[in-house]
Order: C-alpha cells, then structure tokens, then sequence
C-alpha cells in the first residue's frame, strides 16, 4: 500500500470546531479523486476516572448532534502545543472538580480515519479527589455521575453509552484493570 498524493487542497469552510477541506487525490493505481473531502478536528482526551473511593466518574449532559442527554467519560480538546496526559487531568478538573495522583496512558484512535485525521488519546486517572467546584466554559451544563465498577460495566454491556470513541475507550481499560 501506498500513501495517496495530494495535488491540491482547498479549505471550504474554517471554524474553531470544524474545519472542512476538500483535496485533489492521486491514488497509487494513477486515478484521480478530484473532490475528497476530509473533516479537520482537534485531538481529544477520553479520561477513565476512578476516585479513591472506588468510583467511576462520568459526566451528564445534552448532546445537540443526536439531540440526546446522554451519560459519557469526562472528555475534551487537547489545546495547541499542550500534552495529552496534561489536557486530560485539566479537562478532568475543569468539568469535575476531581484531581488525580496516578494518569495511565491507555490508547490512541481515530473516530473515522476515512475522513478525518484527529487523534483521541484515552488515559486511565486513579486516586481522584474532588478539590474544588466545576469550572464550566459558556457552552458547558455537566452534571457529574459516580459509578461503582458493577454499574459502570453494565452501563457499557447495556449499550448506554452511545459515543463510540467512550465505548472503546472504557472497552480497552476494563481489559487493562482486567475486568473483563
């Protein structure tokens, strides 16, 4: 296999949270893609968050693309130039007010490499504290939600949480604390 060459890229549309470009391909077999189109995104964290007491950390909140409250992993932008580990204990702290002893790199995927090329790192944070209260950007209203390990898991079994990239994420951990 080989890399596809880029003739030309032109960007369509450019926001702070979706970016739209379109590329004008060469494929290896010499045929021509004269409009694919590729999503640009930030890299994200997906943070496993266990307190000290044992419980699983989740956050609470509406989701305007599936027009659903849902129930997630604590998650978030990794900002320019910032380390994903610390982008995931400042995201933790910011939507939970939880702070963390121990961070655990778990995994990296993509949502959908086809058309996009953003990573979204997953880490394992145990020892949580709440130390302070939620610091909540304009556009956040989070609720938090503990879970022991029972509940967690059949919350993940049952299929309630609806975000994919959450699903895999607490799917690797869970084989890594060996619970499944």
């Amino acid at each position: 296999m080989e890399n596809w060459k880029v003739l030309d890229s032109k960007y369509i549309l450019q926001r702070p949270w979706a970016t739209l470009r379109v590329d004008r391909l060469e494929m290896p077999n010499g045929q021509i893609k004269e409009e694919y189109y590729v999503l640009e995104y930030p890299t994200w964290v997906n943070m496993i968050a266990i307190t000290e007491d044992e419980q699983l950390i989740f956050v609470k909140q509406y989701r305007h693309g599936a027009k659903e409250v849902m129930i997630e992993l604590s998650a978030g932008v990794v900002e320019a130039g910032e380390d994903p580990e610390f982008a995931a204990r400042r995201e933790l702290l910011e939507e939970t007010g939880y702070a963390f002893k121990d961070c655990q790199y778990i995994c990296k995927l993509y949502a959908n490499p086809a058309t996009s090329g953003n990573l979204t790192y997953t880490y394992l944070l145990t020892a949580g504290q709440k130390i302070q209260e939620q610091e909540l950007d304009d556009s956040e209203d989070i609720e938090v939600v503990l879970m022991n390990k029972e509940e967690a898991m059949n919350f993940l079994f049952e299929n309630k949480i609806g975000q994919a990239l959450h699903s895999s994420a607490m799917f690797y951990t869970f084989k890594t604390l060996g619970w499944i």
